[in-house]
């Protein structure tokens, strides 16, 4: 049964599917029920999986792989020669990102009762789209991974493009665009990468390029290694994303869904920084570390940058769009720190802010449903109105600032030691982002719950009821959880940042 579970984790959204394919069109309340129970088996299953680590079981015992896909015949050479097999995989790292995943696709779900027209569509795009964000973390080879990553690429155009707010269609365009071309950079590394190895494995392509440049089947050359390299990070990017490929990502944030919102932040935007992790840094370290002066500063410009446009926005949707690009720019730095305090703090930066972000849009949701509008010269006196909500919000924002005892102190204070200890001139310059990010917080969140009061308010004074808590104390709690006990990461990625500290020759 252990050889199954990861497929059967991977593909469990396909009950949910089943059953919601099978209901008639205009049974809304019982497709968003079985919408919403679909995103269930994973969510369990990833927790038992959590359970089997923390009882000291070896998350290798869940690996599976399978004869796939085989290209010629040259078995007198080497049987795995030119062969795709189906292999999935975990360790603490894709567990964690996992765990994130089932957790943030559930509560999006429950979020998902907003939805006005085409319940069946949008569900089943959504399960679609959460098995594809599964397939992503656990595949164990480029090509399943690319497949998936595709999967996830096209669920999130239709969800974005038919269910979002009046210029949906140009985000979703743009989306398309943009990580079409980041998937075209990657797929041209994977095929010149299978060309040269003869395989697509990434265990083996790791062995390969660290040990030389010697493949099964070519050699690679120093200055393909740095091609590749930089192919991938590119690729990756652009999916996080990085100044200057950002501006898809600002408007997505605008005009998607609120529930696909949450997913977008939460957890696909953090693809781009697995990819790195995974890919760039795991497969070609040598050149990413000779990458990593300019990987800090693109950091360091998308944190500054993002903050400065933040403070400057008057739609809040646009606030937490621009605070997405800095965010990820603490990311960037963490990654380019090449110590474990900066990495480690880099992976604490993708967690947080993935469940911080989810939490925001979730009020986002709630706000807009009350009041039709994020215009923030429109929103004021909320903390008179929607006590409750704007107790979340300022909650929220203090995670959002680094606040100590949130999720958001620890990983911003980890990146900055690992930075200080390799880029201290860079770290000082990036200081002024933590200053910036406070002001822009605080002016979005002061406007919307102690602002002049307005009449658009005045007449909605239905606060955060029933259903709504649960989302918001969910991600409220582990958000607080993460700043007060770190090591609920700490633990699981200890090996995985330790074998990363070895393959990158440093501490």
């Amino acid at each position: 049964m252990n050889v199954y579970l990861l497929s059967l984790l991977v593909f469990s959204p396909l009950l949910g599917i089943v059953m919601v394919a099978l209901m008639p069109k205009k049974e809304e309340r019982t497709i968003k029920q079985f919408g919403f129970f679909g995103t269930l088996p994973p969510l369990f299953l990833s927790f038992f999986l959590c359970s089997q680590y923390y009882s000291d079981v070896a998350l290798s015992i869940f690996d599976i792989k399978l004869n796939w896909i085989r290209f010629g015949n040259l078995e007198m050479y080497d049987p795995k020669l030119f062969t795709v097999d189906f292999e999935l995989g975990l360790d603490g790292l894709s567990l964690i990102f996992i765990l994130l995943t089932t957790i943030i696709s559930s509560l999006a779900a429950i979020a998902s009762i907003y939805i006005k027209k085409e319940w069946k569509g949008y569900y089943l795009l959504f399960l679609i789209l959460e098995m594809g964000m599964l397939g992503v973390f656990t595949a164990e080879n480029l090509i399943l991974f690319f497949i998936f990553f595709e999967m996830t690429l096209i669920s999130a155009f239709f969800l974005i493009g038919r269910w979002g707010f009046l210029e949906r269609e140009k985000a979703s365009y743009s989306f398309l665009i943009y990580n079409g071309i980041g998937s075209a950079v990657l797929l041209v590394a994977i095929l010149i990468l299978f060309a040269r190895t003869g395989t697509t494995n990434i265990a083996a392509l790791t062995q390969m390029m660290t040990m030389g440049g010697v493949s099964l089947f070519a050699p690679i050359s120093g200055s393909m290694k740095y091609g590749l390299c930089l192919a991938f990070l590119v690729a990756f990017a652009i999916k996080l994303p990085v100044f200057p490929f950002h501006s898809w990502m600002v408007r997505v944030h605008a005009e998607a869904p609120p529930s696909i919102v949450m997913i977008h932040a939460g957890v696909l935007l953090k693809i781009g920084a697995y990819g790195i992790i995974r890919f760039g840094m795991g497969i070609f370290p040598e050149q990413y570390k000779s990458l990593a002066f300019t990987i800090v500063l693109f950091g360091v410009l998308s944190f500054l940058y993002g903050a400065f446009l933040a403070l400057v926005q008057t739609d809040f949707k646009l606030v937490l769009a621009y605070s997405s690009i800095s965010h990820m720019g603490i990311v960037m730095m963490g990654l380019g720190a090449l110590n474990e305090a900066g990495i480690q703090g880099a992976i604490f930066q993708v967690i947080s802010h993935g469940l911080i972000a989810a939490l925001l849009f979730f009020l986002v949701g709630v706000l807009y449903e009350r009041t039709g509008t994020t215009m923030l010269p429109k929103l004021g006196g909320l903390a008179k109105s929607m006590p409750i909500f704007s107790g979340f919000m300022l909650a929220c924002g203090m995670a959002s600032l680094g606040l100590p005892g949130m999720s958001g102190f620890i990983s911003e204070f980890m990146v900055f030691l690992g930075l200080f200890k390799s880029q201290p001139m860079l770290a000082a310059i990036g200081v002024i982002g933590l200053v910036l990010t406070a002001v822009y917080v605080l002016r979005a969140v002061m406007l919307m719950t102690f602002g002049k009061n307005d009449s658009l308010i005045e007449k909605e004074k239905w606060d955060i009821r029933g259903w709504e808590f649960f989302p918001a104390l969910v991600l409220l709690s582990l958000i607080i959880s993460v700043g007060v006990y770190p090591n609920l990461l700490g633990g699981p990625l200890q090996g995985t940042i330790e074998a990363m500290m070895l393959a990158l020759g440093g501490r």
